[in-house]
């Protein structure tokens, strides 16, 4: 049975059936993504909203998603095209569109301000093929490539998409394998060993949302700062740090809004050892 090698899940996906994400499928013996192309949300939005802060500030991007998820946060803000029910319904009703067609419709964006394609929404490294694919037309056309991603996935798939990636926000969704493992059913490791690789070849700002009660003591924001400056030291260059409010949304409606005292706190905690701190959604 073909085994996905997308990331540490490593699927092993029958005939015609999907892997835990709900993207990628066995056809003819082979493991492709059924996703491939098919949209489910695009809009023309400010690189700010990715969120971005240090890379070409004041532009404005074409933001593109599909559907799938290979974690399970179950405060995603994106649930109606990540994993919920109503997800997997767009295996059949997503618009299709080619990489031609998208890169095509960033180029008549330009007169608006874009300055090229955001892969975003859902996680778009489950579909990295047709990340891949656009990415490289779009850099002949001359236009840049953003990727906003949960960092979990596997070196070979890095390896097919920095070549086109100019910038990317990853989330480090917290520093501890708790969180990652009872929360998200994720791995830690793998998406710390994503933005190791990814800090060295393009643009890389990170976010943390901050859940009360789950990832905001200062002791793990220190061990989290101290981690992404180990991190610029090697890269000799800045990692922005976005660290975000969460509100009650998808499944843990019974958690109150982190407070906004939080969330400075802990900007000002990761100022100790990074430069560039920001806080979100305050």
């Amino acid at each position: 049975m073909p085994i996905c090698d997308v990331c540490f899940r490593h699927c092993k996906i029958e005939e015609d059936s999907t892997g835990f994400c709900g993207a990628r499928t066995c056809r003819n013996g082979q493991v492709v993504a059924a996703n491939y192309g098919k949209l489910t949300s695009a809009a023309l939005d400010p690189i700010e909203k990715k969120p971005l802060k240090m890379f070409r500030p004041g532009a404005k991007i074409l933001s593109i998603g599909s559907y799938g998820c290979n974690l399970r946060c179950p405060f995603c803000q994106n649930s109606e095209i990540s994993w919920s029910q109503k997800a997997f319904e767009y295996r059949n009703t997503a618009e299709i569109y080619t990489p031609e067609e998208i890169v095509q419709n960033a180029i008549r964006l330009r007169a608006r301000g874009n300055i090229g394609i955001a892969f975003t929404y859902n996680e778009p490294l489950i579909g990295y093929e047709f990340v891949r694919d656009t990415a490289k037309l779009s850099k002949e056309a001359g236009m840049e490539n953003v990727l906003v991603t949960n960092g979990t996935a596997t070196q070979k798939v890095l390896d097919e998409i920095l070549p086109y990636v100019d910038a990317m926000n990853i989330d480090l969704k917290a520093f501890t394998d708790r969180f990652y493992k009872e929360l998200l059913d994720g791995d830690f490791q793998m998406v710390k060993d994503f933005i190791t690789d990814s800090v060295q070849s393009c643009h890389v700002e990170l976010t943390t949302l901050i859940i009360p009660g789950e990832n905001d003591s200062e002791q793990e924001m220190r061990e989290l700062s101290a981690w992404v400056a180990s991190l610029e030291k090697q890269a000799g260059k800045k990692i922005p740090l976005h660290i975000t409010r969460f509100f009650p949304r998808f499944k843990l409606m019974d958690k109150e809004p982190t407070p906004v005292s939080t969330i400075f706190h802990l900007v000002e905690t990761a100022r100790e050892k990074l430069e560039f701190v920001f806080p979100g959604n305050v």
